[in-house]
């Protein structure tokens, strides 16, 4: 509670240190004489009044008596003072023996000068503490005029200081700390933007050489349109910020630091322990109204609030860490499965002192679950990147949607982000919060239980994805060839051209499976959920494509097997005939083998399948399958024997062509299931499979498609479909 009198300490200080501090007159007295001496440079008084090293045999004299020294003299005994500022009776002859000087002008001389010295620090203090009182006495001024003008939270009316509660008290100092760091900013941002937005708009390919997608079945669209086919959101945002939101969105970031620091250190009552098996925790609405006041504002109605939290260590140090969580390019390369597209629209602040620290820039990102059958969710939010006192790293995203009251947005980010500690050994424990605000009406109901588990979107699969991609990492950057990689690799440059291969495939796949406004999917037939979706695109001028009209299909449906049953049939080399129509039956061997995660299942394989038909030629597989807790891929792409020979050697893998294909696997969210592809305990829940098939229908980039080709390709996929349901059902009964 605030005291009436909690102010008037500071004079009382004001008083104490203007007394304490004063010089005695037989003090001044020596200072006057040595302010004497070191003007002539040459005089020492002979006889002082007082000192600490006053002979009490020496009489005083009445009259001072003065000697010019010569600087000769003057120099060694200052020399001699920095050495030994007390020296005793046998210094003091030996150096007046050596100077000339009797060693009582000695004593003397070196007790001015202590006086001198002590003079001078003391000088200093007093001048050190009247600036202090000048600024305590000006603090005074201007807390008693803040209090004077104190209001009411209640009423409106004056308040008197005793009213004042500890918790305004504290959010007082709060919000002065929060608004020094906004200043703080505000200058970083204005010494990089100098008042101007700076936009880094995609750069689109040249009118001879277009990379635009036939979508659907109608026209051709450009790039531009596909990337803000959105609508309100993102032509929203790439008109960039006003001078007078910058200001407004440098708050906000600040805020949400502040928020996400709290959100992800804090227990309970803030979070609430579930008791299910997925180990999860709920956010008590209440309390985080009542402990986050401020922020983008309440939850609009026709949204839906979803909040999660969660941590690990993982195989990476904490800058790599911060670097790929701020360069959008990396950021989208390691969240693949999560990011289909994302770009930095306007830096506001590039950090400080050569890193992330302090860094801000506005963002649109894209995220996604891996199937056509639930919608993408877009953002535009800032995100900012600090180091914290204690050494720990945090970058938070927060939406940006409040300031353009106009736009129309299906998911608000609150705000969301990771907190990054340093541990020994090169690891990292990063500990995750996400909290959004969505519309999930278009969600298909198979999938809906997913989505309410937190398993799609939540904090669990950002940490879960995070600490794959890190092992995927670790792997590709060794310089040797591990004792578990089985094979035709010979070379350390090989086993990386293969790697670099596998995930520019895993890339391809991902950012064609979903749901996203870069695409548009066709059904084909009927209303259910394993309806095949279809959509067609033109390749031209691009070598990791093979050129001409590539026609992409895909569907999901539900299966009644554990994610990681499934997961295990479909990589299985021995078990490819099953399924695989275009194999036609032949055998399947695996000519390479690359482990690159603690699960079994985590690797890159290159397959060769023997056709049993002598007039057919070999064909070459490149397969990668990957899982963790909250999901699964098996994703391959036929690949050219001479082209692999060539990655195989080291070469560029970035002109081998590539269509990938292949399956998501999530779990279908119920309650009695215990995990994703690599959980043993997995054996009770459903799955969710995702089948995605690309298929080169004309090496002629300017034909039509024919009906025959897609009916031939839609053919394919249920046929496939259907031997994949029999098969697996079957090994479960």
């Amino acid at each position: 509670m605030f005291k009436p009198n909690m102010f008037d300490s500071h004079h009382h200080l004001l008083d104490m240190s203007s007394s304490a501090h004063k010089t005695p007159e037989n003090e001044m007295e020596f200072i006057r004489d040595e302010e004497f001496e070191s003007k002539s440079g040459t005089d020492i008084m002979e006889a002082p009044n007082s000192g600490d090293d006053q002979d009490p045999n020496q009489r005083p004299n009445k009259k001072k008596r003065y000697h010019r020294h010569t600087q000769h003299q003057i120099q060694e005994m200052e020399s001699f003072f920095k050495e030994c500022p007390h020296p005793d009776d046998k210094q003091r002859k030996e150096l007046g023996k050596r100077l000339g000087l009797e060693p009582l002008q000695v004593k003397f001389w070196f007790q001015n000068k202590r006086t001198q010295m002590k003079a001078q620090h003391e000088r200093s203090e007093n001048t050190q503490l009247r600036n202090e009182n000048d600024k305590l006495r000006a603090d005074n001024i201007r807390y008693k005029e803040a209090l004077s003008n104190a209001t009411c939270p209640n009423c409106g009316g004056p308040a008197a200081i005793g009213e004042m509660s500890f918790d305004e008290q504290h959010l007082r100092i709060e919000n002065a700390r929060l608004r020094e760091e906004i200043d703080r900013i505000s200058g970083i941002a204005a010494k990089y933007v100098g008042g101007k937005p700076i936009l880094n708009f995609p750069q689109l390919p040249s009118s001879e050489a277009p990379r635009s997608l036939d979508l659907g079945f109608g026209p051709q669209s450009s790039l531009l349109g596909e990337m803000y086919s959105a609508g309100d959101l993102l032509r929203t945002a790439i008109s960039g910020l006003t001078d007078v939101e910058k200001p407004m969105v440098i708050e906000l970031a600040v805020a949400a630091m502040e928020e996400l620091i709290r959100m992800a250190q804090t227990g309970e009552p803030l979070w609430i322990p579930n008791s299910d098996i997925y180990c999860t925790e709920t956010l008590s609405e209440e309390e985080y109204v009542r402990s986050f006041p401020r922020g983008i504002g309440p939850k609009p109605l026709a949204l839906n609030s979803e909040a999660s939290r969660e941590s690990a260590v993982v195989i990476m140090n904490h800058i790599n860490l911060v670097e790929i969580l701020m360069d959008v390019d990396q950021w989208t390369s390691v969240f693949a499965g999560l990011v289909t597209k994302a770009m930095t629209l306007e830096v506001l602040s590039t950090g400080v002192a050569g890193n992330y620290n302090g860094a801000l820039q506005v963002m649109t990102a894209e995220f996604q679950v891996p199937s056509p059958l639930v919608p993408t969710r877009e953002n535009y939010f800032v995100r900012y990147c600090k180091q914290h006192a204690d050494g720990t790293w945090a970058v938070v995203d927060v939406s940006l949607d409040n300031l353009r009251p106009t736009s129309v947005s299906r998911c608000r980010r609150r705000p969301s982000g990771c907190l990054i500690q340093e541990l020994p050994n090169g690891y990292s424990k990063v500990t995750w919060v996400e909290h959004v605000e969505v519309d999930e009406k278009a969600v298909h109901s198979i999938y809906k239980p997913l989505v309410n588990s937190g398993l799609a979107f939540g904090a669990k699969r950002w940490v879960a994805t995070l600490d794959r991609q890190c092992e995927r990492l670790a792997s590709a950057m060794a310089n040797n060839i591990p004792a578990g990689d089985v094979g035709i690799i010979t070379s350390p440059a090989g086993r990386k051209s293969m790697l670099k291969l596998a995930e520019r495939m895993v890339m391809s796949f991902c950012a064609g499976v979903g749901a996203s406004t870069t695409h548009t999917w066709t059904t084909l037939s009927g209303s259910g959920a394993d309806d095949v979706r279809v959509m067609t695109r033109k390749s031209i001028d691009d070598p990791g494509r093979p050129p001409g009209i590539v026609l992409s299909a895909a569907t999901s449906f539900w299966l009644p097997v554990s994610p990681k049953r499934v997961f295990d049939f479909l990589r299985d080399e021995n078990s490819r005939s099953e399924w695989d129509i275009l194999s036609n039956g032949g055998l399947v061997q695996e000519m390479a083998h690359i482990a690159n995660g603690r699960d079994p299942g985590n690797c890159v394989s290159l397959l060769r399948v023997n056709s049993g038909n002598s007039n057919q030629s070999n064909m070459l597989i490149l397969q990668e399958s990957s899982t963790d807790s909250t999901g699964s891929y098996v994703i391959y792409a036929p690949v050219d024997i001479v082209a692999m020979n060539v990655v195989l050697s080291g070469g560029d893998p970035d002109y081998v062509a590539l269509l990938p294909s292949g399956f998501a696997i999530l779990p279908d969210g119920s309650t009695n299931h215990h995990g994703g592809g690599n959980s043993e305990a997995g054996s009770a829940g459903g799955s969710l499979l995702t089948v995605a098939f690309q298929i080169l229908v004309d090496s002629v980039p300017t034909a039509k498609l024919s009906l025959g080709s897609v009916a031939t390709v839609n053919s394919l996929i249920k046929c496939t479909v259907e031997r994949i349901k029999t098969a697996v059902t079957c090994e479960n009964a």
